[in-house]
């Protein structure tokens, strides 16, 4: 800092109405106040959430099935338990896939084909979730001649790999190159370079992307109406989960538009649910990355 920078900061100092100060306390407002605006109807929609789930909140809601009409009590058990079936067969199928076309967009690829996969998957990322269900649909349902969590799966893995390709891509390329040359400085070829040295430099970013696409997943219900529809029963794993099965997204849709009170109160606590088990995977992912970063 020079004599003349020093001055400057001095005189803002004395100055506090000088119009430079008036203008940054102006434009420091503007911003706060959008900032605001941008949080206002995250806490809105989770102490609606909140005031109306946690209500119609009890044991039974986990333990047992869904009521018909006009009876109280029963619960949504199998469609927690059919979404963490689901959502964990999207994720299987999607986070390897996600993770080494990243790796080759990364590091082994360049020019006009990495540029046009990438821009293939901001298309895939932007294609409405309906579609995706239909087209899981037509490929698996049709073929299968059966509704199923494995076609369920399918879908949410679609919907979750461009969003892990993205964000492992750019957590790649965050990288210094420096590490990759000293790695191959040391006699390491470029795959002992990737998988040793900069895949676990990337890590927490990578596994945050991950969290986001199981985010995106879990609360999707359009992809499920068309692949693994919907049922009242706990999920069958003597017959491979390739039966209709339950899931909150869908268990919402289903009584929150019925006129009976009873699935009415179910349908917001699945609800509340929902929204605690993605801030649920949020804190586990940044509880991961934390333990990683020291």
């Amino acid at each position: 800092m020079n004599l003349d920078q020093n001055f400057d900061i001095k005189t803002l100092k004395k100055n506090p109405t000088s119009p430079r100060n008036l203008f940054g306390l102006f434009m420091t407002g503007i911003a706060s106040l959008f900032t605001i605006m941008a949080i206002v109807p995250l806490f809105i929609i989770l102490g609606y959430l909140l005031t109306k789930g946690i209500s119609s909140l009890s044991l039974q809601v986990f333990t047992e099935l869904p009521p018909p009409p006009l009876v109280e009590g029963g619960g949504f058990g199998n469609a927690i338990l059919g979404t963490i079936i689901m959502v964990g067969i999207g994720a299987l199928i999607s986070i390897p896939i996600g993770i080494m076309a990243a790796i080759y967009l990364s590091e082994f690829s360049g020019g006009k084909l990495a540029d046009w996969i990438r821009f293939a998957t901001n298309v895939l990322s932007g294609v409405p979730s309906i579609i995706i269900g239909v087209f899981a649909y037509s490929v698996i349902v049709l073929t299968t001649k059966q509704y199923s969590a494995w076609a369920g799966g399918f879908a949410l893995s679609i919907l979750m790999l461009p969003i892990i390709v993205r964000t492992t891509d750019e957590a790649l390329k965050l990288v210094p190159q420096e590490i990759r040359q000293a790695s191959i400085g040391v006699g390491a070829n470029d795959y002992q370079t990737v998988l040793q040295v900069v895949l676990p430099a990337a890590l927490p970013a990578i596994i945050t992307g991950i969290t986001l696409s199981i985010a995106r997943a879990a609360g999707e219900t359009a992809p499920l109406l068309f692949t693994a529809l919907f049922t009242q029963y706990w999920p069958n794993l003597n017959n491979g989960f390739a039966e209709p099965t339950a899931s909150l997204a869908v268990l919402v849709y289903n009584f929150a538009i019925v006129p009976f009170k009873n699935q009415q109160e179910l349908a917001w606590a699945a609800a509340f649910i929902l929204v605690l088990l993605v801030l649920v995977t949020s804190i586990i992912s940044r509880l991961a990355t934390a333990k990683r970063t020291y």
